[in-house]
């Protein structure tokens, strides 16, 4: 396979010239939106409304500023995400939507719709087959997503606890799957219901297709059949009092696999375009509900039509930089016990691994991780 193209431009602005929302748009024209057919298609642009408490998510103006370019070529561009499988301010629509105008974004501010991929409790997706995928056969994304014609990854690049980085990778495989597919890409188990929270309103059971649930007459509580629960997580999504949960999770490199696997079946024939901003560069991800001091410097904007030299040429940017002073990695590093990994990203977080996400992505033809580094000044 043929290097693949990623462009980078830095945040520095002449003073009284164009700002960053501008320079955004030069940067992801230079790298070949303009050669994506956009003309009266629906196009999603996919990233993260941030949690609420948390502000390291990135600001309403970079989306406005990919909007306006997609409208420019004609296209109805929407900003998008799934709902979250664990308890927060994103886990259905109308919290989510709540959590996204609270944090800045509203179809004024960024001169788009707003829409959540799997509907309004995270069970509007559609199966979607994984071409060569050895960890899921058909990956459940949310169904506004893979309605679109074209679709636009817009990342926050960052640290995070499981991955090592949330990079377009994450953004992309496990941002766009349902509560049910994200379940699938964390757990390798089987539900559990908290009898305490369990309303025994039968909402759930309607769910399941495999009898993996059980209503106790006597309780009036709901319980898991455990010898046929096949841990698909539907349960999860029809669940409106947090009841039921999925504790078992997956070793990180599993996850891994599972998160390029579930990418691949997103952007596998469409056009695609991707995009990464290093700024910010929190410890943890933006479904925190609150963020840590940057580990490291704002290095700038990437953008490529391959997800996955993005995501190595941004790795590789970070790799080359300097601890952030009074940061997490920073503090791990002058601890007497500190022991180098010569990764930043594991020396922020040790439990955590992203090589074989980006390993596996390759080995199944998500991209590639050669690249050509093209700079724009």
């Amino acid at each position: 396979m043929e290097k693949a193209r990623v462009y980078f431009t830095d945040f520095r602005t002449e003073p009284f010239g164009d700002g960053l929302p501008a320079k955004l748009k030069k940067l992801i024209r230079k790298a070949g939106i303009d050669q994506i057919n956009m003309d009266g298609k629906f196009v999603a642009i996919k990233l993260h409304f941030g949690e609420l408490g948390n502000i390291s998510y990135l600001r309403p103006n970079y989306a406005k500023a990919v909007a306006d370019v997609v409208k420019d070529l004609g296209g109805k561009p929407f900003l998008t995400d799934c709902n979250t499988m664990y308890p927060g301010s994103r886990k259905n629509a109308l919290e989510h939507l709540q959590c996204a105008w609270e944090n800045g974004f509203t179809a004024l501010t960024v001169g788009c719709p707003i829409l959540i991929g799997d509907g309004l409790k995270g069970t509007d997706d559609i199966e979607v087959v994984v071409a060569g995928g050895e960890y899921v056969t058909a990956a459940k994304i949310g169904r506004a997503i893979m309605d679109a014609d074209v679709f636009v990854s817009l990342t926050h690049f960052k640290g995070h606890e499981m991955t090592g980085f949330g990079g377009a990778i994450k953004n992309i495989g496990m941002g766009c799957g349902s509560r049910a597919g994200k379940t699938e890409q964390h757990s390798g188990g089987q539900a559990s219901i908290d009898e305490e929270k369990c309303r025994g309103c039968f909402a759930c059971f309607k769910q399941c297709a495999n009898d993996g649930l059980v209503f106790d007459d006597d309780a009036k509580k709901m319980h898991v059949n455990k010898e046929k629960c096949v841990g698909c997580g539907r349960c999860l999504g029809a669940c409106n009092f947090d009841a039921i949960e999925f504790a078992d999770y997956a070793a990180v490199e599993l996850l891994n696999r599972r998160m390029a696997e579930y990418t691949k079946a997103v952007v596998d024939g469409r056009p695609c375009f991707h995009i990464s901003l290093v700024v910010d560069v929190s410890p943890n991800c933006d479904c925190h509900n609150e963020n840590d001091a940057p580990i490291l410097p704002n290095l700038g904007m990437f953008a490529s039509l391959d997800p996955l030299a993005l995501d190595q040429a941004c790795v590789d940017a970070c790799m080359r930089a300097t601890p952030m002073p009074g940061s997490q990695l920073f503090e791990n590093m002058v601890n007497p016990d500190f022991i180098d990994h010569h990764d930043h990203f594991t020396n922020s977080r040790p439990e955590s691994e992203w090589h074989t996400c980006l390993e596996h992505a390759e080995k199944i033809g998500l991209g590639t991780r050669e690249y050509e580094l093209v700079v724009i000044k």
